[in-house]
């Protein structure tokens, strides 16, 4: 892909290169409230604050060109980020979507399973899912992300490496909710926080590329309030039948279409202990959610996810975090703030 740092190589040669998919329920009726206490961590969520003329410079900086011009960024090597520990476990929670009530998607029949197309549907996703925008390297740079139920009604929901990477928070960083041809149908976002699990911080670990950020207000209104929240799943278990989406700006892709991927999920058993998926999304689709219990015509679920990762030698496979114990304290800080 286009701009790409440099790679390391794997000491296991016959795993192969992780390469990002940038942007790359079965667990019954559980229900805990937006601010209810996690699982206790051994480490809180890192968080990076953004001064508010950071925030408008940001705002300011992210033209419909810039937005269509951004190269999509990529995660490399694994070497660095995988661990032999699992994801910390926690009891089961979920987290209701708060979104609005209004008509129902028009979905086909070959909307399960699917490897990669254009969502179609409609519903809510539509309106919470869309792209992230961010300078990273002195370049012009997209993943993707989700907007959540949450107390502050504030927060995102994207991959760790879509707002740190190579020891660096990304500046000028936007939420577009919504996105499409290089517009923002809702408005650009400005994160006030940027957020990470402190694995990914500390040594970017894949089992916890997970990220948050918590934007400003927009022409006085909170980012869910405009587009609503969608709900999440945590220590829900493995092998689920989830969807994913995002919006992939990589060949074949071009960032301008929004794309969905859906099917059972595995536990993947190379490098880490990720949700593993048929999809062939490219960059530029890191930190778009997955969701377990989505509901075609409603276009809401539990997000349990994100686009994270893919193998090289497995370019149609999708790999995303478990939400454990530490994505859960991730959430909390980010709501909570």
């Amino acid at each position: 892909m286009r701009g790409t740092p440099r790679t390391r190589r794997i000491p296991r040669p016959a795993l192969g290169v992780l390469i990002g998919a940038t942007a790359l329920f079965t667990a019954g009726a559980l229900a805990t409230p937006a601010g209810a206490a996690p699982e206790p961590g051994p480490s809180p969520a890192r968080v990076h604050s953004v001064p508010a003329s950071a925030q408008q410079q940001a705002r300011d900086f992210w033209t419909p060109e810039r937005m269509r011009s951004a190269v999509p960024l990529d995660l490399l090597d694994a070497d660095a980020r995988s661990t032999d520990a699992a994801p910390r476990a926690g009891r089961p929670a979920t987290v209701a979507p708060t979104v609005p009530t209004a008509g129902t998607a028009d979905v086909g029949p070959a909307a399960f399973p699917n490897g990669g197309g254009a969502w179609t549907g409609g519903g809510a996703v539509v309106n919470t899912a869309g792209r992230v925008f961010f300078t990273y390297q002195g370049r012009t740079a997209s993943c993707s992300g989700n907007a959540v139920t949450s107390a502050n009604k504030s927060t995102v929901i994207t991959a760790g490496h879509c707002v740190k990477l190579e020891g660096a928070w990304h500046t000028d960083w936007v939420f577009v909710p919504g996105y499409h041809d290089g517009q923002a149908p809702h408005g650009r976002w400005t994160a006030t926080k940027t957020l990470s699990t402190p694995q990914w911080t500390a040594s970017e670990d894949i089992n916890y590329d997970v990220g948050a950020a918590v934007v400003a207000p927009l022409d006085g209104q909170r980012l869910t309030d405009v587009v609503g929240g969608q709900g999440l799943a945590f220590n829900t278990g493995y092998n689920l039948r989830m969807y994913a989406f995002g919006f992939p700006a990589a060949a074949p892709y071009d960032g301008q279409k929004f794309v969905y991927c859906s099917g059972t999920t595995n536990r993947d058993f190379l490098l880490s202990n990720d949700h593993g998926m048929g999809c062939d999304m490219t960059g530029g689709s890191s930190g778009g959610p997955w969701f377990t219990q989505f509901n075609e015509a409603t276009g809401t679920g539990l997000q349990s996810s994100v686009n994270s990762f893919k193998y090289n030698f497995l370019p149609n496979r999708m790999y995303g975090p478990y939400f454990g114990a530490d994505a859960q304290n991730l959430y909390q800080a980010a709501q909570s703030s």
